[in-house]
């Protein structure tokens, strides 16, 4: 996972989810979706991946943001596509640690 904004340059596309977390599974949570978490760790799989950034909520605890960069939409969908059973057993693993999950978005980034 990429912790700083130099890291990120050169990627296109961002995909943010949020989560909510009891704080019984918050140390578990970071860890699989931290620095080098298993999420991480899956997606470094792909040389079209550029970095993830684990976001915590300073005034609401349980709540956080990941930013996922990719070289592309395709990219990622790609990648998914190619890891289907990988992907959905590590999102059946992580459920259990999230009580709400929600993609915010995804974009394109624009380095005008």
């Amino acid at each position: 996972m990429t912790n700083s904004a130099e890291g990120m340059t050169g990627a296109g596309y961002m995909v943010i989810w949020e989560f909510s977390v009891e704080p019984e599974a918050r140390l578990a949570f970071e860890r699989a979706y931290g620095q080098n978490g298993d999420w991480v760790q899956l997606f470094r799989q792909s040389p079209e991946y550029r970095g993830t950034q684990l976001l915590r909520d300073l005034e609401r605890p349980g709540r956080y943001l990941t930013l996922d960069l990719w070289t592309s939409r395709d990219a990622l969908r790609e990648f998914k596509k190619a890891n289907e059973s990988a992907y959905q057993a590590l999102d059946r693993q992580c459920e259990r640690l999230t009580e709400r999950e929600l993609l915010v978005g995804e974009f394109e980034i624009n380095d005008v």
